[in-house]
């Protein structure tokens, strides 16, 4: 197996609280979106909507990925004045949050 060089994957699983409504979860997402316009190591984003019929979502609704070059990429977004704002108002309107950084592994046969 092989690490991916670099690339580091950013993965939040939410679960919008019941009072959030859609208009507000859609313009979050736009924020969320836009953030890879503002912080310089954000390369890409990508989100969706749990369509699996495995039913082990433990309530979790939504997916977000953002990508990466590096841990120090990672690390530089977190710290970002426009990260720290869209996460705090992001942040409250979840119920629960999950949030893993991982670099993807190539599997060779």
């Amino acid at each position: 197996m092989e690490e991916a060089k670099g690339v580091v994957k950013h993965i939040l699983l939410a679960k919008f609280k019941d009072d959030t409504t859609p208009d507000q979860i859609e313009q979050l997402i736009k924020g969320y979106a836009n953030l890879v316009n503002l912080i310089e190591p954000m390369k890409a984003f990508h989100w969706g909507k749990d369509v699996s019929v495995e039913n082990m979502h433990q309530g979790f609704t939504h997916v977000f990925e953002s990508t990466f070059e590096s841990t120090e990429g990672v690390a530089k977004y977190i710290a970002h004045p426009a990260h720290v704002e869209f996460a705090n108002l992001f942040l409250p309107t979840l119920d629960k949050v999950i949030v893993l950084d991982y670099k993807p592994t190539i599997v060779h046969f």
